[in-house]
């Protein structure tokens, strides 16, 4: 949900998120006893380095210093990139998902968890686990009928960068 002051944070910060070729995915500002909490969630097609993410708060810590945009009333500033098991919202998102296993909430009702394979303007083709030893099989999701989907984590899953093209988890990220 869109506030006016979330409104004004997304255009004061867009600017210097975009400037690093990043993806501005989230501002939140929620209340924290005497204070707020204003949570700014950036991500990459590469990932978020922690020393970048850190280099970001700091310019956006001065851009916020140079208006008033957040009031008279103190705040905590975090920047971050989104969890592991993100949602996946957009097509980028799925994108950024290849070669992971993903769990979706199909719009006509059940669930799918499956491995990404490849994504285009209309939706994704992902590989269904085969039961007890059957091989995987191979289906087409369009984004419509998806309802909901977040990345699953995967704690046997193998090295990361391999030829299914998924990203290099061995980096820090934020």
């Amino acid at each position: 949900m869109s506030t006016p002051l979330s409104d004004r944070l997304r255009g004061l910060l867009e600017p210097l998120v975009s400037a690093r070729g990043w993806d501005l995915e989230d501002v939140q500002v929620t209340p924290a006893g005497k204070r707020r909490v204003l949570r700014v969630v950036v991500d990459s097609d590469e990932g978020v380095l922690l020393d970048a993410c850190a280099e970001l708060s700091r310019e956006i810590s001065g851009a916020l210093d140079d208006t008033d945009t957040m009031g008279a009333t103190p705040y905590v500033l975090e920047v971050t990139s989104p969890g592991a098991d993100r949602p996946l919202r957009h097509q980028r998102h799925y994108r950024r998902a290849v070669g992971r296993l993903v769990k979706a909430r199909l719009a006509a009702g059940g669930e799918l968890v499956a491995r990404v394979t490849a994504v285009d303007d209309t939706g994704l083709d992902v590989e269904v686990p085969g039961a007890k030893g059957r091989p995987a099989t191979a289906r087409r999701l369009d984004f419509a009928e998806i309802a909901s989907a977040r990345v699953e984590i995967e704690f046997s899953r193998q090295a990361a960068g391999g030829p299914d093209g998924s990203r290099d988890e061995s980096k820090e990220e934020a």
